[in-house]
């Protein structure tokens, strides 16, 4: 299981200075998404003044529920080589840039849990060979933001898929009627990986909290895999930089099973990340701690695959010295 903690990842020198320049003025905070350094675009195509469909749900008895937005609509493929995460790790990771900057998740999704073949071929998708799409594995997202100013709200919409060994990746921006034309996507500077850098920043010191979505567990397991993981990385310098800092690794799950197992498996993977920050990344242990919660703070319906895959995450929480 992947916890959400269930979104690519590494960095040194370049990534350090980057957290500590970390913003709202910085250079990758200004930037709405950024994808990993190997990225490159394939193809852009922009409308002044169109319609698109944003689907709100799945493709079922033979409709897609959407909802139709208007203004500039601009559509970007990105080729990204050799796979460096799998696509629900990029997908992650691209959502949770998106909420840095003020979006909100409208719906998301995962090839069948879609619709599948009815669900892709009702979306507007770039043409091969700069857009590939595996029926079988591929990601969808779709988040709004209010504009001030305008009667519409701005969409932005995600599709990551993977052919071979490249990962392929379509945004889509529905700018309406007199928004400032958004941030375009860029590709991170060379060893730098976008997970976590300045979004996780952003969110610890202006929420308070960021969920560690690149971590990575087995199913059930309080094992963390190998990594690296961005999330750590840019948690580790953010704590390195000021000595007064202190967050608190809180570990939740889904409700499949009972409250004491789960429990305990939250607190067990919340220390395994502690553990990581310690070994790995040389973090002071004055400046963290963890525990879980089981299943009392989900953030999603346990109703479904997508919303206990949601809820199966580690998030840090800040807790002095922002």
């Amino acid at each position: 299981m992947t916890a959400r903690a269930h979104g690519t990842r590494a960095a040194a020198r370049m990534l350090s200075a980057l957290l500590l320049m970390a913003g709202p003025t910085s250079t990758l905070a200004a930037q709405e998404l950024t994808l990993p350094g190997s990225a490159t675009l394939t193809r852009e195509e922009a409308d002044e003044a169109g319609s698109h469909a944003v689907p709100t749900g799945p493709w079922s008895d033979g409709t897609l529920s959407a909802q139709d937005a208007e203004g500039r609509i601009t559509r970007q493929a990105w080729r990204v080589p050799g796979a460096p995460v799998t696509t629900l790790q990029l997908t992650n990771t691209l959502e949770a840039q998106l909420e840095a900057a003020g979006y909100s998740t409208v719906y998301r999704c995962a090839a069948a849990a879609c619709g599948g073949f009815d669900f892709r071929f009702a979306l507007t998708v770039l043409p091969p060979p700069e857009m590939f799409v595996d029926l079988f594995d591929y990601h969808y997202v779709s988040a709004r933001k209010p504009v001030d100013g305008a009667e519409m709200d701005a969409y932005v919409t995600l599709l990551v898929s993977r052919s071979g060994a490249d990962t392929y990746v379509q945004i889509t921006r529905i700018a309406p009627q007199g928004a400032p034309s958004a941030p375009p996507a860029t590709a991170a500077p060379p060893g730098v990986t976008p997970a976590s850098v300045a979004p996780l920043v952003q969110a610890l010191t202006q929420r308070g909290h960021a969920v560690l979505r690149d971590l990575d567990f087995a199913t059930g397991a309080d094992t963390l895999g190998p990594g690296p993981f961005t999330s750590l990385t840019a948690l580790a310098a953010f704590l390195k930089a000021n000595g007064a800092r202190r967050i608190a690794l809180v570990g939740h799950t889904d409700t499949v099973g009972g409250m004491a197992p789960n429990l305990a498996l939250s607190r067990r993977r919340a220390r395994a990340v502690m553990q990581r920050l310690i070994d790995t990344h040389g973090v002071a242990p004055a400046q963290l701690e963890a525990d879980g919660i089981a299943y009392l703070a989900p953030t999603a319906p346990n109703t479904t695959d997508a919303g206990r895959e949601a809820n199966r995450r580690v998030e840090a929480v800040l807790l002095s010295g922002g």
